[in-house]
């Protein structure tokens, strides 16, 4: 038997989704953060689009990369 325990699967930063995450969407807010700083949401598949549209919408959306 081993004591070790799995590795957590990160998931989907969407509301009350459970699917593992597969992209990374890099933003910040220039009211609050320095201009090299960068939060991290997780994505699936399908709310890659949603997720990236909102912070999109407030000009938040720095980048978006696989989530390794």
């Amino acid at each position: 038997m081993s004591d070790a325990t799995p590795e957590p699967t990160e998931v989907c930063s969407a509301k009350g989704c459970q699917a593992p995450a597969t992209h990374e969407l890099l933003w910040n807010n220039p009211k609050l953060h320095t201009p090299d700083r960068r939060k991290v949401w997780l994505a699936c598949d399908e709310h890659r689009s949603t997720l990236g549209d909102f912070l999109a919408a407030r000009q938040f959306l720095r980048d978006v990369v696989p989530h390794a």
